[in-house]
């Protein structure tokens, strides 16, 4: 049997005619950038995380650069953030002249563990006129960007405390997560709208997906708003009138469409997601480390990844078995080659390098069969013997 990763023509398939007709309306109407399919995914991605505003733009990688300009991030400023994350969460901080500062991850969640904030600050930073400065650099501290990993929540009621107790914006980067929730005080929040920014992805392999790059950013605070509207768009205000510099980065019309016929099965995918995840813990819980999710998350599970020291040969036994899997993430970001000059080295992480040397991500794609689950359970059942 052969399983890939990710099935996206199995599951386009069932959706086909939809997207068919959806692609078809937008031809007719042959209006393909910032036309009315996107204006509607908008609003409804806004209401659907509880936020006043969303502005759609080309990429996730482009949200969190743009949500960091809006902000006014740049040269002198440093951003925290988790070395265990797609290289885009590091990147989008250092595209404006920041300086991404790392904090290690807690094993159960592959969340940034705030406890370690907490004690990082203490030892780390200096307080002045209430801004939080890191000592090493002088560089004062403006935000935080608290990853949402494999569609579970990072601990945000202590984010959010730390961030409000030291003036930091919290973006989230809820790229993996759209739909995930967590209770703070009672109340269940979704990601993307519990900080002052959230900011999400398209890209194919997320639970809502284009046939392509896109991504959104959402916010209730309309000077945010206002900027992102200028920033993603030329910083063009009036046609032909530009007010700032800009990017260009406009979710087009097509996306758009495809995004909104997906969004209506959304719901329904991730509860089948679910099922897998639940159906691979009972099998596997007793030959590998499974993923948890704690108990003030409700996770979307869009990756389902296993820890074992093993991770190396239990991959090459289940490619020989015709089962495809990933490695996120083989290298964290504070070792990556780029960023040898912020001066990190190996064992300043010890968590999310150990979960870089042995995390193995299943197929969790919600096409898959119960035969070819079944397939996936008893082929690491044998290699474990």
């Amino acid at each position: 049997m052969k399983i890939p990763f990710l099935n996206l023509t199995r599951q386009n398939e069932m959706t086909k005619k939809e997207i068919y007709r959806a692609i078809a309306l937008v031809l007719k109407r042959g209006n393909f950038i910032l036309g009315p399919k996107v204006r509607e995914l908008e609003r409804k991605i806004a209401r659907y995380v509880n936020r006043s505003y969303a502005v759609a733009v080309g990429s996730g990688t482009d949200a969190l650069h743009l949500a960091l300009r809006a902000e006014g991030l740049g040269k002198g400023d440093a951003v925290i953030t988790t070395p265990y994350s797609f290289f885009a969460t590091a990147e989008a901080i250092s595209l404006t002249g920041a300086r991404p500062i790392f904090i290690d991850i807690d094993l159960t969640s592959y969340n940034l563990d705030s406890q370690q904030l907490a004690e990082w600050a203490k030892r780390e930073c200096s307080v002045r006129r209430g801004k939080l400065i890191h000592k090493k650099t002088g560089l004062l501290i403006k935000a935080i960007i608290p990853v949402h990993l494999f569609g579970q929540c990072a601990p945000m009621k202590e984010i959010l405390e730390f961030a409000r107790t030291h003036s930091l914006t919290v973006i989230e980067d809820a790229a993996q997560s759209i739909g995930a929730k967590q209770r703070i005080k009672g109340k269940w929040w979704k990601a993307g709208g519990i900080g002052e920014i959230g900011c999400f992805s398209f890209y194919p392999t997320k639970n809502l997906w284009a046939f392509g790059d896109g991504g959104m950013i959402v916010t209730s605070d309309k000077e945010i708003y206002r900027r992102l509207r200028l920033l993603h768009n030329h910083g063009m205000g009036k046609k032909n009138i530009h007010f700032s510099l800009g990017w260009n980065s406009r979710l087009d019309e097509i996306q758009a469409a495809i995004i909104l016929v997906n969004f209506k099965h959304l719901k329904t995918r991730n509860k089948r997601r679910r099922e897998i995840y639940l159906f691979y813990n009972e099998r596997l819980k007793d030959k590998v480390i499974i993923p948890q999710v704690l108990p003030f998350n409700r996770s979307v599970f869009n990756q389902y990844v296993i820890r074992t020291p093993e991770r190396d040969a239990l991959r090459l036994f289940l490619k020989k078995k015709g089962i495809a899997t990933e490695i996120y993430y083989p290298l964290p970001l504070h070792l990556q080659p780029c960023y040898k000059n912020l001066g990190y080295r190996l064992g300043d992480f010890p968590m999310a390098e150990k979960a870089s040397r042995e995390s193995l991500a299943l197929p969790i794609d919600p096409a898959l069969t119960e035969e070819e689950i079944e397939y996936i359970v008893s082929a690491i059942e044998d290699f474990f013997g």
